[in-house]
């Protein structure tokens, strides 16, 4: 009789291997250059702005382009993971969204400009929810949320990067160079993933792969040789239903869904306002061009400390009650804004703390639901939440052509952000008065395995 093998209780019971630590790495430079693609068109919209003469009006539907798109592409690419595999979408999307960011640098026009970002991020919408995915699958319960952190804080690695590329590539040679550089390097990235990122063993099982497929993986992990009759197996879901999009909407896991979408709108409208409109907002408050492109860049910096803090907490002390702490840090931050808008170091200061709780606490919300659904939905599970999460990023980008037009001033849109900050504290404070008792005990719990 062959011997059984939960490969859940396995990887949660073995040591973080090289090869576990080589997928991690492989998910942040996704992300890392995912990041960078998404914030690019915030860095170069002053030059558009300028070299195109056009009005912020005319620049919200070019940032928001991709946010359209990344919301339709993350709704789709979930449940063709589910059913085709991580890797392979994966794939996919990091060579769509590289080749069109590209080609973007030869827009001669809005409307050009727009369909090619567009298209653009239909790509992009897939990647994170993906290397997510990948990074839970293979991660030991007692330190998923910190993996999860340490992948999803390179968004705002790639997103910084890009404030300090643009503050010496733009006045150098062109908006276009950014694009250009943008759209080289997931290419070149898309190489390395087809030959050394493996497929998630969770998937492999629920679609009856190849045992010695499954073993050759399982193997990299294992600290003792496998049993040669050894048969690969997975936890029986809480609750069952014949596809995925039906699991993330059935009867048990309802509540928690629509209390993750919720989080996540109000917290990309808040990350996405900021991160596309921060550099034309602080320069029409007196900044400079050079100091706004810095303060984007630190307001993008802070996240990956607070990425991983808050994935090291999660851990250690629960999801849930971590993260209505963060989102009220967030929300305490903005309010701050108020007493450092007239310095220019003070105001870098306070933006970091901005960055680092808002950015970290985003981050947080996908540790929070990759470990809520099973195996056979996690995929679709992330990626609606992203899609829904998106549209908050689609409003962010009209919202703030809207005020910028309205002529408010920077303090009083930083306070107006509260608001969803504050609304994110209490769809969390929900979910985990309806689910958090449960999945905080079994957390508490493997970090003594």
């Amino acid at each position: 009789m062959a011997t059984q093998l939960n490969v859940r209780e396995f990887i949660d019971e073995q040591p973080l291997s090289g090869f576990q630590k080589w997928i991690i790495a492989l998910c942040l430079l996704v992300v890392i250059v995912d990041g960078l693609d998404v914030a690019v068109m915030g860095f170069i919209a002053p030059s558009l702005k300028e070299q195109w003469g056009i009005g912020n009006s005319d620049l919200a539907p070019v940032i928001s382009a991709a946010l359209f798109g990344l919301t339709i592409g993350a709704m789709v690419a979930g449940p063709l993971a589910d059913k085709f595999g991580r890797k392979k979408i994966l794939l996919i999307c990091v060579w769509g969204f590289g080749l069109f960011t590209l080609a973007g640098a030869m827009a001669d026009s809005v409307s050009h400009l727009v369909v090619l970002r567009f298209i653009a991020g239909l790509f992009m919408g897939g990647v994170m929810p993906q290397c997510v995915t990948l990074a839970t699958e293979y991660s030991p319960k007692r330190i998923t949320s910190f993996l999860i952190t340490v992948v999803i804080c390179g968004f705002s690695l790639g997103a910084a990067m890009g404030g300090f590329l643009a503050s010496w590539l733009i006045p150098a040679f062109g908006w276009q160079s950014m694009l250009v550089v943008a759209g080289v390097i997931p290419c070149l990235l898309a190489v390395v993933l087809t030959f050394k990122l493996p497929e998630s063993t969770g998937f492999m099982i629920l679609k009856q792969q190849p045992t010695a497929k499954i073993r050759a993986y399982i193997e990299k992990i294992a600290t003792e040789p496998l049993p040669q009759d050894v048969q690969f197996v997975l936890p029986a879901a809480p609750a069952k239903a014949d596809k995925p999009m039906q699991t993330v909407l059935n009867s048990h896991y309802l509540i928690g869904t629509l209390c993750l979408w919720g989080c996540y709108f109000f917290g990309l409208f808040a990350v996405y306002l900021l991160g596309s409109w921060l550099p034309l907002i602080t320069k029409e408050a007196g900044f400079t061009t050079a100091e706004s492109s810095i303060i984007a860049a630190v307001f993008q910096l802070g996240g990956p400390l607070g990425c991983i803090t808050v994935g090291y907490l999660m851990d250690k002390f629960g999801n849930h009650r971590v993260l209505a702490v963060c989102f009220v840090g967030v929300a305490a931050s903005l309010a701050a804004i108020v007493m450092a808008s007239g310095s220019f170091a003070l105001f870098c200061v306070v933006c970091f703390l901005i960055g680092a709780t808002l950015n970290g606490g985003n981050t947080g919300l996908n540790a929070l639901s990759s470990v809520f659904y099973p195996v056979s939905a996690r995929a679709t599970g992330n990626s609606w939440m992203h899609g829904v999460g998106r549209v908050g990023a689609i409003l962010s980008a009209f919202v703030g052509a809207h005020l910028l037009n309205l002529g408010w001033h920077i303090d009083r849109i930083f306070l107006m952000l509260m608001i969803p900050a504050l609304l994110v504290t209490l769809c969390i404070v929900i979910k985990g008065l309806r689910y958090g008792k449960t999945q905080e005990q079994a957390q508490l719990q493997n970090k003594t395995v």
